[in-house]
């Protein structure tokens, strides 16, 4: 299970936030013709794999998993992670392989050998159980990023993906992607519609994270017929639901991890 937040840990990322928000880099042009929808699984625990990936089957699309290498098979408070074995299964059926560090740390704590370190292990985690996949996509642990260090991730990947509640629309930092979180209460996470309705009213990107899919989900999954009509939903109201590389690809963001 995510640890809890200290007040601190929610300062600094806050802070850290606002400074990545206001300093220069590259940015990607969001202005797709029709509007996208991204699902994604942080930590993969296992129901992400039998219910969530099945239920985007099942609508005939994919998603993106984050899997930090680190966390494959442990079990944790309502929920196991799915084994190592079971991360090349989720690439056979289409869905594309995001990394989330090997040992799933807060980014910000750890100097950047010890960072580029975890990553590179991550890495060869999946090129042993899911040969021929590049992870080319990142999403902080936590939604927490670090400064400093965006040069060298943009060089690694394509787009690292955070926390912040709000739609990916024109000039956006592809370092720190917006993203909405479909949590508890399912009362709530029914409510997320309004974004989907958002999106296709305005065409731009709407990336969902989320974690565990059960009946009975943590404080960071969702139910599975939750997730089943936010798909829907999207899929109804003319949006493409695409992984995190296909709709890259779609607007045409050039290569640019290593």
């Amino acid at each position: 299970m995510p640890e809890l937040h200290s007040s601190l840990d929610a300062l600094a990322r806050k802070v850290t936030h606002r400074l990545i928000w206001h300093s220069p880099g590259p940015r990607i042009d969001v202005r797709p013709a029709r509007p996208i929808v991204t699902f994604t699984f942080d930590d993969v625990p296992d129901t992400a794999l039998t219910a969530g990936a099945t239920i985007l089957e099942r609508h005939g699309v994919r998603g993106t998993f984050y899997i930090a290498g680190g966390l494959a098979g442990t079990t944790e408070p309502g929920r196991r992670l799915i084994g190592a074995d079971q991360v090349g299964e989720l690439a056979d059926r289409g869905h594309e392989l995001g990394c989330h560090t090997f040992s799933h740390p807060w980014v910000r704590r750890l100097d950047k050998p010890t960072l580029f370190a975890d990553l590179d292990r991550n890495a060869a985690f999946h090129a042993e159980h899911a040969p021929g996949v590049t992870l080319k996509n990142f999403a902080y642990p936590y939604n927490a990023p670090k400064l400093g260090i965006r040069g060298e991730m943009m060089a690694r990947y394509r787009t690292c993906r955070g926390g912040v509640p709000a739609i990916n629309r024109g000039k956006t930092d592809p370092a720190f992607l917006r993203s909405i979180e479909i949590r508890p209460p399912d009362a709530y996470a029914r409510t997320l519609t309004r974004w989907i309705d958002d999106v296709a009213a305005e065409p731009g990107w709407l990336i969902f994270f989320t974690h565990d899919i059960s009946d009975t989900p943590t404080p960071f999954g969702c139910m599975p017929d939750t997730l089943d009509m936010l798909v829907g939903h999207a899929l109804e109201k003319g949006c493409e639901v695409l992984t995190l590389d296909a709709a890259l690809d779609r607007m045409a963001v050039p290569e640019r991890n290593r």
